[in-house]
């Protein structure tokens, strides 16, 4: 191994050491000087292990971790299309319970050979994962682009909606309809995006309808991000005495509806109600459901763009991407104790939410 290893230095004109770095997927070793070592490998004739054989033109891989909650589907149509329409075929990967994990799946898709992979709301999201697994991608030579979850750990592209901007939006647009006592439910605190979500709340709180920050911490329930998790949360907060509630998720408002349904209270006469995605088929539910929209379409087009520019060498900035979310007012917010009508006062709400996305998808007012 130590003349191998000699033989391969030598023509690639590096050291020993980083010949080994490359051969064993180590990060800290620059494009160039990787490429260096695997053109003196095949030069030699040596096979390059498995992980680092010439990476498909075509296939791209895509990480989401479930399909049950709609929006995950909709950023995979949208990736998707993209991805097609630059010539690359999406390859879908997704986490199952007791099935593949994340890291798994990346196994996966590096033996095939994909040019890159973007990630859906993945570990990378998780505040408490081990972010050492995106390194040792790096050092296996694989693009990649991440989607919702920023952390400075990981030297990458990433697309988040603005969680604290959102917040913003839910709680004005209530509180101008005459609810003093909103509460938020929102999944486990580990996430990057709760994080930022409670923080924006929070905030909110205190600056529309001057809530302390440690009264407005009293009105946030954690759960799962599906209909039974908003559904308890929600209950914990109408228990509470909430006239309105907030949720991390269209999936979580909708157990938010079924919780007030379940206290004998109607939405939106004694309960309003706002989720967040603006999922498909969202608007046609009983009621149908005021929502924060995530820019599902933008930042699914920012990712693939990112990804690319990765493969071919001239990557992006890796810092964060923030695309601005929208308020969507429909049926299950109106009125609270004091307020005004909801046509009255969502409505602005929403047209000023319109005009700031579209003034930060053009800055130039294009």
């Amino acid at each position: 191994m130590t003349a191998r290893l000699a033989d391969i230095a030598a023509q690639a004109g590096v050291s020993e050491a980083t010949v080994s770095r490359v051969l064993n997927g180590k990060p800290g070793v620059s494009a160039a000087t990787r490429q260096s070592v695997l053109t003196a490998l095949d030069l030699l004739g040596y096979e390059r292990p498995v992980r680092l054989r010439q990476r498909s033109e075509g296939l791209v891989g895509l990480i989401t971790p479930e399909l049950e909650n709609p929006i995950f589907p909709a950023f995979a149509q949208i990736i998707g299309q993209a991805l097609t329409r630059q010539g690359y075929t999406p390859v879908l990967a997704t986490q199952t319970p007791g099935g593949s994990t994340e890291d798994e799946l990346v196994e996966m898709l590096v033996e095939r050979g994909v040019a890159g992979i973007i990630f859906v709301s993945g570990l990378h999201a998780d505040s408490t994962a081990d972010m050492e697994r995106y390194e040792r991608l790096h050092g296996q030579g694989v693009p990649f682009a991440l989607i919702n979850g920023f952390t400075d750990k990981v030297k990458a592209p990433f697309i988040s909606p603005d969680d604290r901007g959102a917040m913003r939006l839910a709680v004005t647009h209530l509180a101008a309809l005459g609810h003093e006592r909103i509460g938020l439910a929102v999944g486990p605190k580990r996430y990057v995006p709760v994080l930022r979500k409670i923080q924006g709340f929070v905030r909110s709180m205190e600056d529309v309808l001057g809530l302390p920050p440690e009264e407005a911490e009293q009105l946030i329930q954690h759960s799962l991000f599906t209909l039974e998790g908003g559904q308890a949360a929600a209950s914990a907060l109408l228990d509470a005495g909430c006239t309105a509630i907030v949720t991390a998720s269209d999936m979580m408002a909708l157990g938010a509806i079924r919780a007030a349904r379940q206290h004998g209270l109607t939405v939106p006469g004694d309960v309003s109600v706002v989720g967040f995605d603006d999922s498909p088929l969202i608007a046609f539910t009983d009621p149908p459901l005021t929502t924060i929209r995530q820019p599902v379409t933008a930042m699914g087009q920012a990712a693939v763009r990112a990804l690319l520019e990765e493969i071919g060498g001239t990557p992006a900035p890796h810092s964060e991407f923030v695309f601005l979310p929208e308020l969507v007012v429909r049926g299950s917010t109106a009125s609270g104790p004091g307020g005004q009508s909801a046509q009255a006062m969502a409505l602005p709400v929403q047209q000023v939410s319109a005009r700031r996305t579209r003034d930060a998808q053009n800055p130039t007012g294009g």
